[in-house]
């Protein structure tokens, strides 16, 4: 995911704007000049525009960016406030990192996954509540306790095995999310080796939990982007909508934004695409996903190469865009054409062309 900042003044919310005094001056003085007699008649209509022009003052923009999560952020927004919000950007990062990041052995989640039980904050409270809700919605293809499957394939934390039916078999009696216990707030664990891991909605919820503070602090514009998954509000400051790249799903196409497929135009919601063609292994000449079907336990093999979600936040459309690349293509379509609630952008390969499905709500620039 690739996104191009093109930002945007803020609206002035008032009878006149700036762009229609504008207008209205340049023709009130053009009509002066082409009849003097009637500067009279004209010259009260100018003393409001004036007043209100002289109030017009562009918005400016500013930006933050950095590294967390194993990834990059980056972060456009008017200066509503008065004054650069580093500070609050990297205050909620390291508050998200305590509690869900399974790369910091004494965060929350960590410390749960290794047997104690201990009392939710808002955010693993938050992030489990969704993946609750899409697991059920999705028939389990959407699982944040498949941990161990991702292990032995390679794709998680343990040196990558010579998998076997056994060793599969062994890694889905530890998967489901009916072994995750959450009572009267407290989290805990059904058995040893089971453990939680949100990393497929992590960087989207990052990106909501961003966008509701600077809405507390009054940002009007912005576009918050954790690991290319986006949670935007407003316009860019050229006046129009945010425009986002989807990269094109090709291997070797490493560098966001090196190879673009189609640019998105978004005024505000979420923004999350999964795609297979990055991380993959190659063993005995067979090629595997590192998309796991938590059902099976295997890689999925289908024709979604890619899933771009529009959602009323980034947490779920990173979740759908998760399920999405496990059930694949038909079920993703099917899904699209009955939920109004979210939209879609899939990239699959029919032989060796790509094609593009787009539900009725996704807005391609020309």
């Amino acid at each position: 995911m690739f996104f191009y900042s093109k930002f945007v003044p803020k609206p002035i919310g008032k009878a006149f704007d700036c762009q229609n005094v504008k207008t209205f001056l340049y023709l009130t003085l053009f009509e002066m000049k082409r009849s003097p007699l009637s500067f009279l008649n004209f010259s009260f209509l100018l003393i409001i525009p004036f007043m209100v022009l002289s109030s017009c003052k562009k918005t400016e923009y500013l930006t933050t960016d950095g590294f967390t999560q194993g990834t990059t952020y980056h972060i456009v927004y008017s200066d509503d406030v008065g004054f650069p919000l580093d500070s609050v950007v990297v205050g909620i990062l390291s508050n998200i990192d305590a509690s869900l990041s399974v790369y910091n052995p004494n965060s929350l989640i960590s410390r749960i996954n290794s047997g104690e039980e201990l009392v939710a904050d808002v955010f693993l409270t938050e992030v489990f509540d969704k993946s609750l809700e899409i697991n059920r919605l999705s028939g389990g293809s959407f699982d944040v306790s498949a941990s161990p499957l991702f292990n032995i394939w390679g794709f998680g934390f343990g040196k990558k095995e010579s998998v076997t039916k056994e060793k599969v078999d062994s890694a889905l009696a530890l998967t489901g999310m009916d072994k995750i216990i959450l009572e009267q707030g407290v989290f805990s664990l059904a058995q040893k080796g089971v453990s939680m891991n949100f990393n497929a909605i992590a960087q989207g919820y990052t990106s909501d939990v961003i966008a509701r503070e600077f809405d507390k602090l009054g940002v009007a514009n912005y576009l918050i982007e954790v690991g290319g998954e986006i949670m935007c509000k407003g316009k860019n400051n050229k006046g129009k909508q945010w425009s986002v790249g989807i990269d094109k799903p090709i291997e070797g196409n490493i560098i966001q934004g090196a190879d673009i497929q189609d640019v998105i135009l978004l005024s505000g919601g979420g923004l999350a695409t999964s795609g297979n063609y990055r991380k993959f292994y190659e063993e005995n000449g067979e090629v595997y996903s590192h998309t796991i079907d938590p059902k099976t336990g295997y890689p999925v093999r289908h024709n979604l190469l890619s899933a771009t979600i529009i959602a009323k936040d980034a947490m779920t459309a990173d979740a759908y865009a998760t399920w999405f690349m496990v059930a694949g293509l038909e079920k993703a379509i099917e899904v699209l054409e009955s939920d109004n609630s979210v939209e879609g952008y899939l990239v699959y390969a029919q032989g060796d062309e790509y094609r593009v499905y787009k539900s009725e709500g996704i807005i391609v620039r020309n």
